[in-house]
């Protein structure tokens, strides 16, 4: 028997992200009532197993290499998450995922249930619009999923205000 997580807002993070995207997602799960969560999909380790809360065990892809510290959330955008969401008042958490990103999100978002996807573009003022969704998490979700997948544009500078 499969257990049915409370939907949530899954949003894919990683170091470095502009802090649009997390900060839009919140605003979506709290306008929704769902709890937020902050997936980062490390891609030097493959999955072995997930459980029911999408946490999952995993390995390096390199033996020869393997380092337990990957096994963890890393440090530094848990620290930046909790600076990023320390005032609002909604239930969120982290999550560490594995393997290509896209597929992680997409396997995660079907083992929690969540209600949306939130990801940002890569890419500076100067990308195309044609290379931002070439190879994109983005582009390859909303073609995978039976889901919604918001998008953040990440490579514009916010209007200057009047």
């Amino acid at each position: 028997m499969r257990i049915v997580s409370m939907p949530c807002v899954l949003v894919g993070v990683y170091p470095g992200q502009p802090a649009a995207v997390v900060h839009e997602g919140a605003k979506l799960a709290d306008a929704l009532g769902y709890p937020l969560v902050c997936a980062y999909s490390n891609p030097a380790r493959y999955l072995v197993s997930e459980a029911t809360d999408g946490s999952v065990t995993s390995a390096s892809v390199d033996p020869d290499f393997a380092d337990d510290a990957d096994a963890d959330f890393p440090t530094g955008l848990a620290i930046a998450l909790a600076g990023q969401l320390a005032t609002l008042h909604m239930p969120w958490r982290t999550l560490l995922l594995a393997g290509d990103p896209a597929q992680s999100l997409a396997r995660c978002a079907n083992t929690l249930a969540a209600g949306m996807i939130v990801v940002g573009t890569h890419g500076d003022a100067h990308t195309s619009l044609r290379q931002v969704f070439s190879h994109s998490v983005a582009a390859r979700l909303a073609r995978q999923q039976h889901r919604p997948v918001l998008v953040i544009p990440t490579h514009h500078r916010p209007p200057e205000p009047k």
